[in-house]
């Protein structure tokens, strides 16, 4: 009997069908070892010798393994093609031969698919298993958990609030804090663009002022409003006409099959997919034998794919779109450590498979193959000068013609931009033709920064640098936002005022190892490693000869030091220069004193140097932006204050209060706002049923409407300065007719019955956890089982109030939970 072990329950009970009798297939689960997150797993003294640990999880199914293994002749390591999966492998045969059960016999063998013929194959060819990669993964793990042990420690010591550093995850982090940094200092420039509308056969198209007077018109030549109008005056007043075609042949070729980094890439732009969910999706369509293995720095197809894809092209596609040889591409990767074969499907005559998400990236991953073997696309671009009669002006278009779509029939290519310069369609013109001139327009723009990183975009910036491994960026990009060192937007990457500070610490005082040349040669090290070509201790001990001085260094530092550092690094962030030649530093409150960088128990935050005498403090965040929430009293003008408290900001004049709307930004607040805040409720008027005041509020749950005791919500604080008549008493019968019920239904009273006789305090019907209650704001009394609460008189909630009030026995009263029965009781 031979034992084979590959990595998932879903892949064993596949593979054991595939081999059949004399087979037994068991997973490892994934990893089944680690190192344990304590000091000493990883000793440098002792040649980096690590101190692996068993998943206290996986210790079930070793002992499957364990048991099997005892009774096998031979044991078949089958696990995924790759680093990851050559390392679980020696992680099982390290922990059979501890437990002394390891087989005699031990092969290593790896397929891309889990197909019967991959599988079969793989298994007529077997190998030992890869030292170099085993030390490659071993040096990688040792080096991410030198840097994470030794620098997280310090992190938490200096900087409060600062939860993880890691190798590839902070330089991935000072990637999105760096194009932060460029966007914010960016300085939007001016300019104006002139267009002219043709018409030509029916058919419109645009040209752009090219040139004027004898100067050429780039895009931001003109830049500003008496410069365009006089251009667009001039365009105007001229009669165009064609005076040069050029017409240029454009072919363009099929991208390669998907490789790790590319899927991510092309699954963010064109699903919306997260780097994690991708790889989810994909390891789960590989387990189901669907496609190859995804985890690939390789771009070629095997030659039975690349035939099984030219012959599903020929049935597709007229002949045309089949080149006449198969396409062959080469990997720009400087290490093949990871498996060689593209990510492809494993059966080109399945178009589709799967459904929801599963179906949509098998598509994605069919058409790029299958379009990888299709004839190249012809295209055509025509550029047109026209010229006015008077020579003043000259006009270009440009459009372009697919004359042949090739594998652009079945798939393009993502943009992480948009690429406006291919144009659009054109009318056939010709030298001489003068088109009918519709309309001239002067538009306004101004320039833009970088965009933010994407997750497709930052997947190929790490690509490009050549820092992490394909394999790894999902996990990576996850920790970030695990960490709330960064949040998505619209699907890009914004840095967090914690995740700004550890990339500050880390430039300020570990400048090196955050740097991208260095971990981008150390990548190149890892892969000489896997090549065999490095000794992996040699590596490590390279590295720490370097590392453990200076972080021991820094943990000498005190954090008054390291806090100081910070602000003399930070500055121009923090205080940002006003233009006016005041000190960006200066007090807001008091006036003689510096704002400065301060560590605290919650961590950084800005505060005043003539601190306890002025109190002025805000979160640690740029220019002060957010600084209202946590300064003391500021002055916003007619005698009102913004204060912050303990249930968040407020403002306050005499004897009133209001606090502030989360929907009411900071920034946005000014005395007006303040004013109208003080003044609530507002009365809209009578109901003209009624005759009675509707009023409009903000009240615990928000803004709300009330009239007669009876309530309706409001969707923003602007709405209560806003909604006139007509409005509320939609609103409230739209409310009245609902009952209130429902996720989202008012917390407001049931109904509001009068002022108590005797404490003159107002009765009010509520809606509570165990059922309606009576309460007059200090006593509560729950309303018997069989009671209507809207049906409740003035008399009926007196005498329950009354009754709880002096803790006599009222009917129908519900009994107490056990728990407080039982403290009751024991009280």
């Amino acid at each position: 009997m031979k034992l084979v072990v590959v990595e998932s329950p879903a892949k064993a009970k596949t593979i054991e069908k595939y081999l059949g009798p004399g087979h037994r297939v068991l997973a490892s689960y994934g990893h089944i070892r680690d190192l344990p997150p304590k000091d000493g797993s990883v000793n440098p003294d002792e040649g980096f010798a690590m101190d692996w640990e068993t998943y206290p999880d996986k210790a079930k199914q070793l002992k499957a393994i364990a048991d099997e293994a005892k009774k096998a002749d031979a044991l078949i390591l089958a696990t995924d093609p790759d680093r990851e999966g050559e390392a679980i492998s020696w992680h099982v045969q390290e922990v059979l031969k501890k437990r002394k059960t390891l087989p005699k016999q031990v092969e290593r063998v790896t397929f891309n698919a889990i197909t019967k013929s991959a599988v079969t194959e793989a298994m007529g060819k077997p190998r030992q298993l890869d030292e170099d990669l085993i030390d490659a993964y071993k040096a990688r793990r040792a080096l991410d958990y030198l840097v994470g042990f030794t620098l997280s420690p310090i992190l938490w010591r200096k900087l409060p609030g600062a939860k993880s550093a890691g190798r590839v995850q902070s330089v991935a982090l000072r990637l999105i804090v760096d194009r932060e940094r460029e966007i914010e200092i960016f300085k939007p420039q001016e300019y104006w663009t002139v267009t002219a509308q043709f018409e030509k056969d029916g058919q419109g198209f645009t040209a752009r002022l090219a040139q004027l007077d004898g100067r050429k018109i780039d895009r931001l030549t003109i830049g500003d409003r008496g410069s365009a109008d006089a251009a667009k005056a001039a365009v105007e007043a001229g009669r165009f006409s064609v005076s040069n075609v050029e017409t240029k042949p454009i072919g363009r070729n099929p991208p390669p099959p998907f490789t790790t980094s590319t899927l991510q890439q092309e699954a963010a732009r064109k699903l919306g997919f997260a780097a994690s969910h991708t790889m989810r999706i994909a390891q789960q369509l590989y387990e189901d034998g669907l496609i190859t293995y995804m985890r690939t720095d390789g771009v070629q197809m095997a030659d039975e794919a690349i035939s099984a894809a030219r012959k599903a092209v020929a049935s597709r596609y007229d002949a045309g779109y089949l080149p006449d040889k198969p396409r062959h591409y080469s990997t720009k990767a400087k290490n093949a450590q990871e498996a060689h074969e593209a990510i492809r499907p494993t059966d080109f005559s399945r178009a589709k498979a799967g459904s929801g998400d599963h179906a949509r990236l098998y598509e994605l991953v069919y058409n790029r193959a299958l379009a990888s073997q299709m004839a190249s696309a012809r295209l055509e671009r025509t550029t047109v000068e026209l010229s006015d009669g008077a020579g003043r002006a000259v006009l270009r278009a440009t459009g372009q013609v697919v004359l042949f779509p090739g594998f652009m029939a079945l798939y393009e290519e993502g943009r992480d931009e948009k690429d406006d310069e291919d144009g659009g369609r054109m009318p056939l013109l010709r030298s001489g033709d003068a088109p009918a001139k519709t309309g001239v327009e002067a538009v306004q723009s101004f320039t833009q920064p970088l965009p933010r990183y994407s997750e497709a975009s930052l997947v190929k910036r790490l690509e490009e640098l050549g820092i992490g491994r394909p394999s790894t960026y999902a996990a990576t990009l996850q920790t970030l936002k695990d960490r709330e060192y960064v949040r998505l937007e619209k699907n890009r990457f914004i840095p967090e005022e914690s995740g700004r500070l550890v990339t500050a610490f880390l430039e300020r005082f570990f400048e090196r190892y955050v740097s991208y040349d260095y971990t981008a040669e150390l990548e190149e090290e890892l892969d000489d490693v896997s090549g065999g070509r490095l000794d992996w201790q040699k590596l490590l001990e390279a590295f720490w000869r370097d590392f453990k001085p200076k972080a021991g260094e820094v943990m000498e530092q005190k954090p008054s030091e390291v806090t100081a550092a910070l602000d003399e690094f930070l500055a121009p962030w923090l205080f940002l220069d006003k233009g006016d030649g005041s000190d960006p530093r200066a007090c807001p409150i008091c006036g003689n004193g510096r704002l400065g960088l301060r560590g605290g128990k919650f961590g950084a935050f800005v505060a005043c140097s003539n601190y306890p005498d002025c109190k002025y403090t805000r979160k640690f965040g740029q220019g002060g932006e957010d600084a209202a929430a946590d300064t003391g009293p500021q002055e916003l003008g007619n005698g009102i204050l913004l204060k912050s408290g303990r249930f968040g900001p407020y403002v306050e004049q005499g004897e009133k209060r209001a606090s502030i709307p989360k929907d009411v930004p900071l920034a946005d607040l000014t005395t007006e706002w303040a004013e109208k805040l003080l003044s609530l409720p507002r009365e809209i008027g009578p109901h003209p049923e009624t005759g009675e005041t509707i009023s409009a509020s903000i009240g615990r749950y928000g803004p709300y409407l009330v009239h007669q005791g009876k309530y309706a919500r409001l969707a923003s604080t602007a709405e209560v300065f806003e909604t006139g008549m007509n409005a509320a008493v939609v609103k409230l019968a739209e409310a009245a007719a609902g009952g209130g019920k429902g996720r989202g239904a008012s917390r407001e009273p049931l109904a509001v019955l009068g002022a108590h006789p005797e404490t003159g305090k107002e009765l009010k019907v509520m809606e509570g956890r165990f059922g309606p209650y009576v309460t007059d704001g200090t006593t509560h009394a729950t309303l018997p089982k069989t009671a209507d609460p809207k049906a409740v008189t003035l008399d009926e909630a007196v005498a329950l109030v009354d009754a709880k009030a002096a803790k006599g026995p009222v009917k129908g009263k519900r009994k107490a939970p056990a728990k407080k029965k039982a403290a009751a009781k024991k009280k």
